[in-house]
């Protein structure tokens, strides 16, 4: 049997200028989509979520996707190729939305490498992307800049997971520590603990002894 470490986000070492990520999948948006990210976010244009108004009224004779949710959905395509096991989003540079987006649009996404700088503490870096979102049509729908804070491979904390049945240590550095269990009168950790070493109460159902390989974490 062989256990598959899935990859999400990079460091800064992986990061090469001119370096194009094509993302995948894509998302159909639905009118549901729109109609409830409207809600969500209280913006109550009738041209999102009132038919009549956008056939009768508006400009394009129909609803639009409110561009929001476009610019949010292009962003998320992006996390696991860019983002994923970043320290911190530091900047969106340039919003664009440069065609509109209508009820049943497949959009895809298509990030590229523009510039990366090593920090002064030589364990972190700064990475800055473009990230566009292109319909069915093969049209530019959105487009964006942003900065991103990543570590640096040999500084990046260990990724655990909590709870997993699966055999053998974690083995990529990119992601967050493992939650504690706390129980009396002793205690036992899931995992190897949180980054602080503070006692914390861990997910539901999560055993009281995990084991990778040969040895027992307790």
């Amino acid at each position: 049997m062989t256990t598959y470490d899935r990859p999400f986000g990079r460091h800064f070492e992986d990061f090469e200028v001119g370096d194009v990520y094509r993302h995948w999948p894509g998302k159909t948006i639905t009118e549901a989509d729109d109609h409830l990210f409207c809600m969500i976010t209280m913006n109550h244009h009738p041209t999102h979520t009132n038919n009549w108004f956008a056939e009768n009224e508006s400009p394009m004779g129909q609803a639009l996707v409110v561009g929001n949710l476009v610019y949010s959905l292009v962003l998320g395509m992006s996390v696991p190729d860019v983002s994923g096991a970043a320290i911190a989003n530091l900047e969106i540079e340039t919003l664009k939305h440069a065609k509109p987006t209508f009820h049943g649009d497949t959009i895809y996404a298509v990030t590229k490498v523009l510039e990366k700088k090593e920090t002064s503490d030589g364990k972190r870096g700064i990475v800055t992307v473009e990230t566009k979102g292109i319909n069915q049509r093969s049209e530019e729908v959105c487009y964006f800049r942003r900065r991103v804070m990543v570590w640096k491979r040999d500084a990046a904390p260990t990724r655990q997971r909590c709870c997993s049945s699966a055999p053998g240590p974690p083995a990529n550095p990119l992601a967050s520590r493992c939650p504690t269990r706390t129980s009396s009168p002793t205690s036992r950790r899931c995992g190897n603990g949180s980054r602080s070493g503070r006692k914390t109460s861990s997910s539901p159902g999560c055993p009281t002894t995990t084991t990778w390989g040969s040895s027992a974490a307790t």
